[in-house]
């Protein structure tokens, strides 16, 4: 199949996927690898090159979730994140390793040890969109997404020397603890100083009005490829380099200076390429599982053993990741627990639950494919490498033994967990609400937002016209202070007046609901426009254009509103 035509077909079957996922009750990455099963049973093929398929798809998804992560839970939960990224990583490469060899004799211990690696990292896109729509506790996933971008690299760090003494024979701890540091720091300082870099050209663009949404875009979606790319010509880790540019611009705030159109232009570019590359991402998985599992279970055949022990092995393997997890991460909350109740700070006992979930969300995902993929056919000494197939089997049916456990098991062990009242974001953002209402009226009840030079005389009718709308202004000011007062609770009002109010937060709202739905009538009638031929494609793009922003401002007008159970319960709007 030529590559055009295989690439159209990947991006059909990515958007079908999603539309799929509405309709049947299975997490978005678990569908979407089914259907690359079935597109490869039905013939389709891909060639998979690591190296290439590293480069294309794991940069720019990295950096998008580097650049998303809230700062400062990444901040406070950094002890627990750097835990996992790495502490995790080198105890289940030892640990699973050990428990591989033994399992499986014919695998050396080296070789075990390359596979253990390889199995460490965590894919959170696969968790997360399993986890999409669920009551989830946020700490839950800020732990995990702060994992994930470090481990990656930390893993495939760790694999990297179990191949090189599967090849050699020969392993120097001390050696691999100062190359895994100077591999680590690099990439970081590389990504850091390349967004930095890109951080200043931006702001200096800006300074000088040469600000232009799409090339701004174009050179955001480009910064993870140079990141990787110049950290890989250095020899030093490409993944957390892109994972430190995310970082890094984000912190600069760079391009929170641009116009409204250049950031909804942004996003609108980084929306779409997350959300074609991890479809396409889970696609590819499906479509090299097939072959590979094929192969693996004809070499157990050919060898003498039974594929139903294959089978089991696989199982047990990722029984064993989880456990491993579970161990490590209920060690490091419980030690994270006791020192902030040494140092009196206030913190969350996990609950067992919540420790078993995250054993059970340590899912396997692209990276892992990639790099065991990357094994070499040969050693040096030109005789195969030790029991390659077996190793590419295994991993590939630890990738989907885990997403099914995940798929199966997290939805029952997150339902009605809580991790105590430490992310305060819905709060947070209600405060912020009240705060932002409380200055615009002190700002119109202050009368200089229409101020002019004192030593002007102004004329009675425009004296009127600014008395109207400063009133007009107010009133809407206060209401808006009134409605977010009573949210919140601090409103010192008798029974009758938050009735009043209440009654007035309902005709509010049927009014929302009322211009959404003129503006779907609207809609329709542009659409019979177009169809009749009395305005051309042009003419409704345009009109149809302001309709989505019209739209779009009603609807965030209609967030701050309360539901109409909340109003009846005088609940917090959006809670």
């Amino acid at each position: 199949m030529p590559i055009v035509l295989t690439v159209l077909v990947l991006l059909f079957i990515t958007v079908l996927s999603s539309l799929l996922s509405r309709l049947v009750r299975l997490p978005l990455p678990l569908l979407q690898i089914f259907l690359g099963v079935g597109a490869a049973l039905l013939g389709m093929e891909v060639s998979f090159k690591p190296e290439l398929f590293l480069l294309l798809f794991i940069p720019p998804l990295l950096f998008s979730d580097a650049y998303l992560t809230p700062k400062r839970e990444f901040r406070e939960l950094r002890g627990v994140i750097v835990m996992l990224a790495l502490g995790l990583v080198i105890f289940t490469t030892i640990g699973c390793g050990y428990f591989i060899h033994w399992l499986v004799p014919g695998i050396p211990l080296s070789a075990a040890f390359a596979l253990a690696a390889v199995l460490s990292p965590t894919d959170a896109v696969a968790v997360s969109g399993m986890l999409h729509g669920r009551p989830v506790p946020r700490r839950f996933i800020h732990i995990l997404s702060g994992e994930s971008l470090l481990n990656d690299a930390s893993g495939l760090v760790c694999f990297k020397f179990a191949v090189a003494a599967a090849l050699t024979g020969t392993f120097s701890l001390a050696g691999a603890t100062g190359a895994f540091l100077l591999v680590s720091l690099g990439g970081l300082a590389v990504g850091a100083a390349l967004a930095w870099l890109m951080g200043v050209a931006v702001r200096w663009l800006i300074a000088r009005n040469l600000e232009d949404p799409a090339s701004f875009a174009v050179l955001g979606a480009l910064l993870p490829f140079a990141s990787y790319l110049a950290a890989e010509e250095l020899q030093v880790s490409g993944i957390l380099a892109a994972v430190a540019a995310g970082l890094t611009i984000s912190q600069m705030r760079a391009f929170h200076g641009t116009r409204t159109h250049t950031r909804l232009a942004g996003g609108a570019i980084w929306n779409a390429i997350s959300f074609t590359f991890n479809g396409m991402i889970f696609l590819l998985l499906g479509l090299q599982l097939p072959s590979i599992l094929r192969d693996g279970f004809h070499t157990a055949s050919a060898t003498g053993s039974s594929p139903w022990l294959l089978g089991g092995s696989i199982v047990l393997i990722t029984v064993m990741l989880a456990l491993l997890r579970v161990v490590w991460v209920g060690a490091t909350l419980l030690s994270r627990m006791m020192m902030s109740r040494w140092r009196k700070v206030r913190d969350t006992t996990p609950s067992p639950r919540i420790i078993v979930a995250f054993g059970i969300a340590g899912v396997k995902g692209a990276v892992t494919l990639a790099a065991i993929l990357s094994l070499p056919t040969a050693a040096l000494d030109g005789a195969e490498f030790p029991g390659r197939e077996l190793l590419v089997t295994l991993a590939a049916g630890v990738i989907l033994c885990s997403l099914v456990m995940a798929t199966v098991a997290l939805p029952p062990l997150l339902a009605g967990t809580a991790m105590g009242d430490l992310d305060p974001m819905a709060k947070e953002v209600d405060g912020a609400r009240l705060q932002l209402a409380r200055v615009a009226v002190e700002a119109v009840e202050r009368g200089n937002l229409l101020a002019t030079t004192a030593a002007v005389q102004e004329e009675p009718d425009r004296v009127t016209d600014r008395e109207t709308v400063s009133e007009a202004v107010l009133g809407d000011m206060r209401d808006r202070l009134a409605r977010l007062s009573l949210i919140d609770g601090v409103a010192d009002a008798d029974e009758e007046e938050v009735r009043s109010r209440r009654a007035v937060l309902r005709r509010q709202r049927m009014e929302a609901s009322m211009r959404l739905r003129i503006v779907r009538l609207q809609r329709d009638a542009l659409t019979a426009l177009r169809t009749s031929g009395q305005i051309n494609d042009e003419s409704e793009r345009l009109l149809e254009r302001e309709l989505d922003y019209e739209e779009e401002v009603l609807r965030n007008a209609a967030r701050l509103l309360p539901r109409p159970a909340e109003i009846a319960a005088g609940a917090p709007a959006g809670s």
